[in-house]
């Protein structure tokens, strides 16, 4: 008898243990698509944020235009970070963002890069170095679909030199891969981003001659929340902590210039 009265009691009990299991995890989990650019910059941003609130992000860095195509057919992300903000603006406009959330996070800054022991000394040819003798490749990230490739075509356009090195570029499917090309001398000499060339790695491992603004178009990212995300809350969250000081200074140091309705965090 006091056999059955244990296993009624432990049957009894299993629903109330179940039921409760769901109110032991709060914390919210966001996936996120970013443009490349934005490696080391996200890597500290999303280890802050997930010490901050508890919540955990997957990030998935890659080219904006190959998440723009993924995104428009359905691929399940909560937040598109882009390096072009017409990519999340085409996803508003397709209704597959949630209205209102669209936002300017940065302006992006493009470089010219060698490795520490090349014969170029680009900070006195500046895009000039391209052209050198000892190049026989360039690496910039594919126009096509990544915004920083479209940037360094147009400043070799604007600076005239892009017809004399055209048939020596190496195209990065996303500015991290540029970036890779040049650093295991897969490419003698490249364009990447700013945010790249600063970070630590590549700082202590190359050098870098910055484009002018005026040489290309002016690089706005942008960043949406989709409306297929799985939880909104927590990806208004995220999005608030790239908006707040925290956040900022962090693209700050990573040489981002940031927009003018972020000014006064400057």
């Amino acid at each position: 008898m006091k056999t059955c009265t244990f296993l009624l009691t432990a049957i009894l009990l299993v629903p109330i243990v179940v039921g409760a299991m769901p109110e032991l995890s709060q914390a919210g989990e966001l996936s996120i698509a970013a443009a490349s650019d934005l490696n080391f910059a996200f890597k500290e941003i999303v280890a802050e944020f997930e010490k901050k609130t508890g919540n955990t992000v997957k990030l998935s860095l890659g080219s904006s235009g190959n998440f723009f195509a993924q995104l428009s057919n359905g691929a399940p992300f909560d937040l598109f970070f882009s390096a072009d903000i017409g990519y999340p603006k085409k996803l508003e406009e397709a209704g597959l963002a949630e209205p209102g959330t669209l936002y300017m996070y940065a302006v992006g800054r493009i470089v010219v890069w060698v490795p520490k022991g090349s014969p170029i000394a680009v900070a006195e040819l500046g895009i000039k170095a391209l052209q050198h003798p000892s190049v026989k490749k360039v690496a910039i990230a594919n126009p096509k679909h990544a915004p920083y490739g479209r940037a360094a075509v147009a400043a070799m356009e604007h600076y005239k030199v892009h017809d004399t090195v055209k048939d020596k570029l190496v195209l990065g499917e996303n500015i991290s891969q540029t970036a890779q090309f040049i650093q295991t001398g897969g490419a003698d000499i490249g364009i990447i981003a700013l945010s790249l060339a600063v970070a630590p790695a590549m700082k202590e491992s190359g050098m870098y001659w910055e484009v002018p603004v005026e040489a290309y178009p002016r690089l706005e990212q942008g960043a949406v929340i989709l409306k297929a995300a799985k939880d909104q809350k927590t990806a208004r969250a995220f999005l608030d902590y790239i908006k707040s000081p925290e956040g900022t200074a962090v693209f700050k140091r990573y040489g981002f210039f940031l927009p003018e309705k972020t000014a006064h965090d400057k």
